[in-house]
């Protein structure tokens, strides 16, 4: 198999099933076998689509004779892989491109279809030059217009346009280094040895951005534990808690299992860490990554963040509550999140409210309540704690220090952007229980 039939194989998955682009690109990676460097350009080739897909298709309209309506929805996959290598991929020869794309169109499609594709996508190197976006950011960036209305009435016109551009930009890898399994000399000198380039991050303690990677699982450091995935600002929420060796922690939406991970790695072995999910397969996964760590503190537990759980009534020093959100600040990563139906998303702070009300019953006093998501949306966020507090006097919003290069600043609440911090959108809120 070659990159370009993987990718085409993740992005029928992603129509057919409804799958996630980064997990379909994971399977069919495996499936194929691909090194490295193929495994590199096949996810390209699908975030590529992914992130580009309403401003592929308003060329496609164009390009199409009577426009894309009428073409099998294989087609229009093959057509948007092909156009988005001619016009947005100055390293992949055209004529590559088109042949491979003509290929697949016999073999998923018909001659006639090859046929059409081949035609199209010619059409397409003749007139490379006039294919530009236009000056809608809805179509230019590919995001659905209501959810670029709803992203301006959060940020403002003036920032608008970066923050989309930051979504369409595929971000770094950062990992956390596990201080209880491996020095820093030692996390160094082995991923150069496996040919993988690692830099500290600017402001992230343990944290490092690696190039050059491919399959983290294939790295024999992984294998055994010296690291995990994990944005810095998922990390700064963790540190935002202030957790001591000996405290009992509590994280009540754990998957897939980063902030426990990092709060385990933060009471240095000691005390304990409780990390619960609703999801039986995800209680696997943590318990998978748990021992992957070397991390005997952190316990899996199948548990619903919105019923009472008595027995663990004012027992813990911190409870740590990731709760479900709409996801969009996380774009950058999972670039399907942008169409998905806005809708029902409205009906979320509801359900962080009765997570937060309930778990908040878990804290002792003089506990911590760290509440956090990964959205930039003020109704999911500042919102919510708001509504929490008015109804909960015995917490109080407890400032935390924000590294220098967030300004230095001390604050309870704080939300970070991508186009700003070039981190997930994040947003991180510590309470206090004092009474």
């Amino acid at each position: 198999m070659n990159a370009r039939t993987t990718a085409l194989s993740a992005l029928i998955a992603c129509r057919r099933q409804g799958a996630w682009a980064d997990g379909a690109l994971k399977e069919y990676i495996a499936r194929d076998r691909l090194d490295r460097r193929d495994a590199a350009l096949a996810t390209r080739l699908v975030y590529g689509v992914v992130q580009n897909r309403l401003l592929l298709d308003f060329w496609l309209e164009r390009l199409v004779k009577g426009g894309t309506g009428r073409l099998q929805p294989v087609v229009l996959d093959i057509l948007r892989l092909g156009l988005y290598q001619i016009t947005q991929m100055d390293k992949i020869p055209p004529s590559a491109a088109v042949n491979e794309a003509v290929e697949q169109g016999k073999k998923y499609a018909s001659r006639q279809a090859a046929g059409l594709i081949n035609g199209v996508l010619r059409s397409a190197l003749r007139q490379r030059d006039a294919l530009t976006p236009p000056e809608d950011l809805s179509i230019r960036y590919s995001h659905p217009r209501p959810l670029v209305e709803l992203l301006e009435a959060q940020v403002g016109a003036g920032e608008l346009e970066a923050l989309l551009q930051s979504h369409n930009q595929l971000p770094p890898l950062t990992v956390q280094r596990n201080p209880l399994a491996v020095s820093e000399a030692d996390f160094r000198r082995e991923l150069a040895d496996a040919g993988v380039e690692a830099t500290p991050h600017p402001w992230c303690r343990d944290s490092w951005l690696l190039q050059g990677s491919g399959s983290l699982e294939a790295l024999p450091l992984f294998r055994r534990g010296g690291f995990y995935v994990q944005d810095p600002a998922a990390r700064l929420a963790v540190t935002a808690a202030g957790l001591e060796p000996g405290m009992r922690v509590l994280d009540v939406c754990a998957a897939p299992g980063g902030k426990s991970f990092a709060a385990a790695m933060d009471l240095g072995g000691e005390g304990s860490v409780l990390a619960c999910d609703i999801h039986p397969h995800k209680i696997t996964l943590l318990e998978r990554g748990a021992a992957r760590l070397g991390l005997p503190n952190l316990t899996a537990r199948l548990q619903d963040a919105t019923a009472f759980a008595p027995e663990l009534a004012d027992q813990m020093d911190a409870v740590l509550a990731d709760v479900p959100c709409s996801g969009l600040g996380v774009i950058r990563k999972k670039p399907d999140i942008r169409y998905k139906d806005l809708e029902p998303l409205g009906r979320l702070p509801e359900i962080q409210r009765r997570i937060l009300d309930n778990v908040s019953r878990y804290v002792r006093p003089g506990g911590v309540l760290l509440y956090s998501t990964c959205t930039i949306l003020h109704r999911e966020n500042e919102a919510v704690a708001e509504a929490f507090l008015a109804d909960h006097p015995e917490f109080s919003p407890e400032p935390f220090p924000l590294p220098e290069a967030l300004g230095g600043e001390h604050r309870a609440m704080v939300t970070l952007y991508p186009h700003r911090h070039g981190t997930d959108g994040f947003f991180i809120c510590k309470l206090r229980r004092t009474t």
